[in-house]
């Protein structure tokens, strides 16, 4: 039985990986999770320099799933490069850099320094961050902003590029043929939809920002059907991921095309998911006997 993916020449040991933002940079969850049974964690968001995230409150559950406005809080590549690869290198899993920015420029200067580290296998970009230079609106909301910004990382970039998309777009496929077009070795989505909770009570809004990232079980049915739709417009590799909370729900985004999944909200209701994923992945395939993982992947046309 092999479990083996490619993701643009990056072979992986099975196709479960981490939600960036979800899993810290694996340290947060080391004694709960055997992080060599994972196909890839992929980090937090990193950026060029310290970002001290939104105001609180900042994370809210709603039905179905939770919101957050977390506003990519992250200790700045420098700290990353010094205190987290060196953790993440003593496991037999890769390591996949999700970079966030403001500007084109930022992202550019992480990408340029991970280039120097040999031990990240792909880089995950966050195209889901508002471009400070486009009126906030965020690189991956328009098809023309995400190409010139995948452009020009791939230039820089010593590894595949990942090009995160968001799902906060009138036509997913349309992003992801831009991407593709860029230049880009993957792509990995959906990251959470907007939404928004009010504490009818207090008459307030129970997250300081307003709005927040929708992600959890609620949002699957929407992730299944972008991922779908995105696997059938693009040639490169897509990794799936929204409201994953057990096996089956992975499966089924690989029969939709995804070529690995991403486990994210479900980390924190139980941080033993990932691995209970990899295991249920496995107990499908015996129960099907199929011998490898690649015959699931886009098996519903």
């Amino acid at each position: 039985m092999n479990t083996e993916v490619k993701l643009a020449g990056v072979t992986l040991k099975n196709p479960v990986m981490t939600g960036s933002g979800t899993f810290g940079s694996g340290m947060e969850y080391g004694e709960f999770v055997d992080l060599n049974r994972l196909g890839a964690v992929v980090t937090k968001g990193v950026a060029n320099v310290p970002w001290p995230g939104n105001p609180t409150p900042r994370v809210a559950e709603v039905y179905g799933g939770m919101l957050n406005a977390i506003g990519l809080q992250n200790p700045g590549i420098d700290v990353f490069m010094e205190r987290d690869i060196p953790f993440l290198k003593q496991y037999d899993t890769r390591i996949i850099v999700n970079v966030c920015g403001k500007t084109v420029e930022d992202y550019l200067e992480v990408v340029e320094k991970l280039g120097d580290e040999p031990a990240v296998a792909l880089l995950e970009i966050n195209v889901s961050c508002p471009n400070v230079k486009e009126g906030a609106i965020a690189f991956g909301q328009k098809a023309d902003a995400l190409y010139r910004i995948t452009e020009e990382i791939k230039k820089k970039a010593r590894q595949p590029i990942i090009m995160k998309l968001s799902p906060n777009v009138t036509d997913i496929t349309e992003m992801a043929r831009a991407a593709e077009a860029a230049g880009a070795d993957a792509l990995s989505l959906i990251n959470t939809i907007t939404g928004m909770k009010i504490d009818i009570h207090r008459r307030s809004f129970a997250l300081a920002n307003k709005t927040g990232g929708m992600s959890g079980p609620a949002i699957k049915p929407v992730a299944v059907r972008m991922v779908y739709q995105a696997a059938h417009a693009v040639q490169i590799p897509v990794i799936g991921m929204g409201g994953i909370a057990t096996a089956e729900d992975a499966i089924e985004f690989i029969l939709a095309g995804a070529t690995a999944v991403s486990v994210g909200a479900m980390n924190f209701v139980d941080p033993y998911t990932t691995v209970k994923v990899v295991e249920g992945i496995e107990d499908y395939m015996r129960t099907y006997h199929v011998e490898n993982i690649t015959e699931l992947i886009g098996a519903v046309e």
